[in-house]
C-alpha cells in the first residue's frame, strides 16, 4: 500500500528549529518529485518546498533561507530543516508525491499525500 507519514512537528519557541521527516512505503521516493505544504486555520493551502526527481529543490518565498529541503534515498525519507521558525510558521505540514516530472508547484499535481504534522510557534 502507497502511504506516506510525516512525524517531527511539535511546539517549538521563535527563533526555534524542527525537522519534519516523511517516510514513504509502497513506492521509491527518488523516482518522485517530492514536496511539503502547509495549511493554517483560515488560510489557504500553501507550498513550502519541492524537490524534483532529478534533484532540483524550490523554495517559496515565505521560508527562503530558513528551511532546507533534503532526500535520504537509501532511507526512502525526505526532510524538511525548519530554522528561525516563525510564529507565521504554525500550520499543519504535509508532505506530497507526484509521478510529474520537472518542478511541480500545484498541490492539485500530487498524487500521494500524508496526514499531516502540526507544527506550532509560539512564546
Amino acid at each position: 500500500q502507497w502511504q506516506l507519514v510525516e512525524s517531527g512537528g511539535g511546539l517549538v519557541q521563535p527563533g526555534g528549529s524542527l525537522r519534519l521527516s516523511c517516510a514513504a512505503s509502497g513506492f521509491t521516493l527518488e523516482d518522485y518529485g517530492i514536496a511539503w505544504f502547509r495549511q493554517a486555520p483560515g488560510k489557504e493551502r500553501e507550498g513550502v518546498s519541492f524537490i524534483s526527481s532529478d534533484g532540483r529543490i524550490y523554495y517559496g518565498d515565505s521560508v527562503q533561507g530558513r528551511f532546507t529541503m533534503s532526500r535520504d534515498n537509501a532511507k526512502n525519507m525526505v526532510y524538511l530543516q525548519m530554522n528561525s521558525l516563525k510564529p507565521e510558521d504554525t500550520a499543519v505540514y504535509y508532505c506530497a508525491a507526484t509521478r510529474i516530472l520537472g518542478l511541480v508547484y500545484a498541490g492539485e499535481e500530487y498524487d500521494y499525500w500524508g496526514q499531516g504534522t502540526q507544527v506550532t510557534v509560539s512564546s
